[in-house]
């Protein structure tokens, strides 16, 4: 038996903007959140910078948390988050 899935209406993405902000900001320098959402080459590149500059880079993933928060964002196959 199968069951249908459920379409979030409007193209919109089954990842979560609160869930994407806060793994964001709590593991942005591993890239985590982008990860979840998805964007795997900005993670690499964010887990890269924090590696080569010793967790200073990290900063970069705690701004983009709170950025993701405040404006959403976009998933891997460019729909926006949902709230």
């Amino acid at each position: 038996m199968t069951y249908p899935q459920y379409q979030y209406p409007g193209g919109v993405s089954d990842k979560s903007k609160v869930v994407a902000g806060v793994l964001q900001i709590v593991l942005g320098g591993f890239g985590v959140g982008r990860f979840y959402m998805g964007d795997t080459k900005t993670g690499v590149i964010q887990l890269v910078v924090t590696l080569v500059t010793c967790g200073i880079g990290s900063i970069w993933g705690f701004i983009d948390g709170i950025l993701i928060l405040i404006n959403g964002g976009v998933d891997g196959q460019g729909r926006p988050l949902r709230d």
